[in-house]
């Protein structure tokens, strides 16, 4: 009898496999910038205080690469669309190495030099973004590349923490230098040796007689996509602001919430990928959206009994498996109902609503823990907004497949 399988049950080549070389460079970058970007981040304030400078000032720097960062995001779109998402990855290299070198001068070179950096790195996430997924398309897997991205981004966040602890008391330059020497090894790379994948021809247009056609997005959709973007960040700030607090309050120790994210980022690398390109690669992306923002209002009912360790560990679960659904949700519909050579600002309305959604969360979290005292009315009117975004998602157009 023969065992040989069929091309229909063949397993699917994985993403990394069947990604080009320029492709895995791209997702080097990710990696990369991931680790570099944590090694230097969290100790920034640190390097600053130790320095003299202000603390009042220290907190301005601190929101002046934040406010890059995610606020120059639109532009930044616009420029991967106008000039090309290589041309922008090399501006993006050049900020960010001219950014460090800055920095590590110090004095009146220290507030371009944040600067620098944080408009960097928003041409380097948009541009690369956009690459990847130029690429994925030309093998119809647009889903696993924007998770394995994620991914390769979620091991930086894991060890560019440890890594920078380590290397802190050789002193705060030796971090900036490895940022730099990372930056100019793939920038050359990228600039000059790597080839990008051509994009996929688009297809005929045909009709499926027995498929309905695909409604156009229209302006209904970027507007609720964008509105849903906002309330993920929003309720997503929640972890950094409500959850540290209420996980001291819940086990008594300072150290739960290391628990949390620690399990956080463990499951995520895990799972991710795995979950969303086999077990629910049949989905559509707004069901997933849908999906993400009940298992945040799951989350949040958890915390309900205040039940010590146990409503902790039942409140991580489902926000981690929200988080892993909609983030690269989100950049899934964003690109696959963007107009022609419009992916960038697609892309980039999507990092404008993190710089929105994101300090309006925690300025929200924050007045409603004083207003109701950590009592159920916090947990329920954040359970509440994370139901009404689910059902917002259910009315986004379907992506076109």
């Amino acid at each position: 009898m023969s065992t040989a399988t069929s091309p229909e049950t063949r397993p699917r080549p994985s993403t990394w496999s069947r990604t080009s070389a320029t492709g895995r460079a791209l997702l080097t970058t990710v990696l990369a910038t991931g680790v570099t970007t944590f090694m230097f981040l969290p100790l920034l304030a640190l390097h600053l205080s130790a320095t003299g400078t202000p603390v009042g000032r220290v907190g301005l720097l601190i929101a002046l690469l934040s406010l890059c960062g995610q606020g120059f995001s639109v532009i930044s779109g616009l420029l991967v669309d106008r000039v090309g998402a290589r041309a922008t990855t090399t501006a993006g290299f050049a900020l960010r190495i001219a950014g460090y070198l800055l920095i590590a001068a110090g004095g009146p070179a220290l507030t371009p030099g944040i600067a620098a950096v944080g408009i960097g790195g928003s041409l380097l996430v948009l541009s690369v973004k956009a690459r990847l997924v130029t690429e994925a398309a030309a093998h119809d897997d647009t889903r696993g590349m924007l998770a394995l991205r994620s991914t390769f981004g979620n091991v930086g966040v894991v060890l560019g923490p440890a890594l920078g602890a380590l290397a802190y008391p050789l002193g705060f330059d030796t971090i900036l230098a490895a940022a730099v020497l990372s930056h100019l090894l793939l920038g050359f790379h990228l600039t000059f040796l790597a080839k990008d994948e051509p994009a996929a021809p688009q297809p005929p247009h045909t009709t499926h007689p027995a498929a309905a056609p695909t409604p156009a997005p229209g302006r209904r959709g970027p507007v609720l996509l964008f509105t849903a973007a906002i309330a993920y960040w929003a309720i997503y700030s929640q972890l950094n602001t409500l959850i540290p607090l209420t996980a001291k309050a819940l086990t008594g120790t300072s150290t739960a919430i290391s628990v949390v994210f620690t399990l956080n980022g463990a499951l995520v690398l895990l799972c991710q990928y795995t979950l969303l390109r086999r077990h629910l690669a049949h989905l559509p992306p707004r069901t997933l959206l849908a999906a993400g923002f009940a298992a945040f209002a799951l989350a949040y009912l958890a915390l309900l009994p205040q039940a010590g360790w146990l409503s902790l560990l039942l409140f991580t679960v489902p926000a981690t498996l929200a988080e892993m659904l909609i983030g690269p949700s989100l950049d899934e519909l964003a690109v696959t109902t963007a107009p022609q050579r419009r992916t960038g600002r697609a892309l980039g309305l999507l990092g404008l609503a993190g710089a929105i959604g994101s300090p309006l969360g925690a300025a929200a979290g924050t007045h409603l823990l004083q207003a109701l005292n950590g009592g159920p009315g916090l947990w329920l009117t954040i359970t509440t907004v994370a139901a009404l975004a689910a059902a917002t998602c259910l009315l986004l157009p379907r992506a076109p497949r």
